[in-house]
């Protein structure tokens, strides 16, 4: 039994468009470097996954994905997360790899107890299965887990959760649904922005003393930023 993370990251450079009434595009793109950084270095930690590939054509993320034991894979040819997804599962299906596991590149809060608790027991069955992770609005889709690699169809997007339910109940497959704090919560808005300060603020900062992306708000004066924004 094998399990693969797949991580598609387009980009470093104009990422995370949306936080532009907040952040200038240099802030941007270290946030999201941020961020990304603390997916690898939890999907590094976890012995449940053998392998880490990240989709990208960014040399930059390339190099990032590197220095975290990853390999890397372009993006097809028609681009979008999507496509990218889908191409990783059929390629993981035809190596014979037993999961996939998809995880976005900005969701800095997951923990390694939540990718164990995902990937716990999955996969050991001769029947497909799929688990999902929805955003904290139960709108997106944040994480997924699909066992043979190829046995979904996805449809990410807007309202993406309740599409992958769908899909799967579509293709025989009952879905499993995890609701986890860290995994729903991916930094697109302002509001996503603001409640990951939240949390800092309310949680001892030992809980966040190895992210990078809490690190990042405080070193770059981010955090002040948008906590004085708000007054």
């Amino acid at each position: 039994m094998t399990t693969t993370a797949i991580i598609p990251i387009k980009q470093l450079e104009n990422a995370k468009q949306r936080l532009g009434c907040l952040l200038t595009a240099e802030e941007r793109q270290l946030l999201f470097t941020a961020m990304v950084k603390d997916v690898l270095r939890v999907a590094e930690a976890c012995v449940q996954i053998d392998q880490i590939m990240v989709v990208t054509n960014d040399v930059a993320v390339t190099e990032l994905a590197l220095g975290y034991g990853a390999e890397t894979h372009p993006e097809p040819e028609t681009p979008g997360l999507i496509e990218a997804v889908t191409r990783s599962g059929e390629l993981l299906a035809a190596a014979q790899v037993t999961t996939m596991l998809f995880l976005p590149g900005d969701v800095p809060l997951v923990t390694l107890e939540e990718i164990e608790t995902v990937l716990e027991g999955f996969g050991r069955t001769e029947v497909a299965e799929f688990l999902i992770v929805p955003a904290r609005d139960l709108g997106g889709s944040n994480c997924v887990a699909c066992s043979p690699p190829d046995c979904m169809k996805f449809g990410f997007g807007t309202d993406s959760f309740r599409r992958h339910l769908e899909f799967a109940r579509s293709l025989d497959i009952e879905p499993v649904v995890l609701k986890l704090p860290g995994l729903g919560l991916d930094i697109d808005t302002p509001d996503d922005l603001r409640e990951l300060i939240k949390r800092f603020r309310q949680d001892q900062w030992g809980k966040y003393e190895h992210c990078h992306t809490i690190g990042c708000l405080i070193e770059e004066g981010i955090l002040d930023k948008i906590e004085m924004s708000a007054e």
